[in-house]
């Protein structure tokens, strides 16, 4: 029984500890990720949206990987450009905004992704779940 009730209180306190720290992260400026110079905030496109904060805001819209393979992310909105990762089929990811690119069966538009991660992917295999705003230049 006493093993019981420790445990509990160790489960509480972690809780709290873990809800704690996670308030603290989303609480901290939108710039933080770039002035630590992380490599997730850097860009190798010179024309990404330069606003982009560490983490999509709650309301910020998303999609879902529709694709049967894994999904390629690109540097430019073309498939030609450089490959950047993937993301498997069935994850559901932030974006930022969309753009006109390179026509992939039949759907010219591409999302930046929204995480400050870089890279673009099609929006033929991105079930939006929400509108996405046409990107700024």
């Amino acid at each position: 029984m006493y093993r019981l009730r420790t445990g509990r209180r160790v489960a509480s306190a972690l809780a709290v500890l873990v809800i704690t720290c996670s308030a603290t992260l989303t609480a901290a400026p939108a710039g933080a990720a770039q002035a630590a110079g992380s490599p997730a905030a850097s860009s190798a496109a010179g024309d990404l949206p330069a606003a982009r904060s560490a983490k999509a805001p709650l309301g910020a819209p998303k999609g879902k990987v529709v694709s049967r393979t894994t999904l390629s992310i690109r540097e430019e909105p073309t498939s030609r450009s450089a490959y950047l990762g993937g993301l498997r089929p069935g994850t559901v990811i932030p974006l930022f905004c969309k753009v006109r690119g390179e026509n992939v069966d039949g759907n010219d538009l591409w999302y930046l992704l929204g995480d400050a991660r870089p890279g673009y992917v099609a929006a033929r295999y991105v079930e939006n779940q929400s509108p996405v705003p046409y990107c700024r230049r």
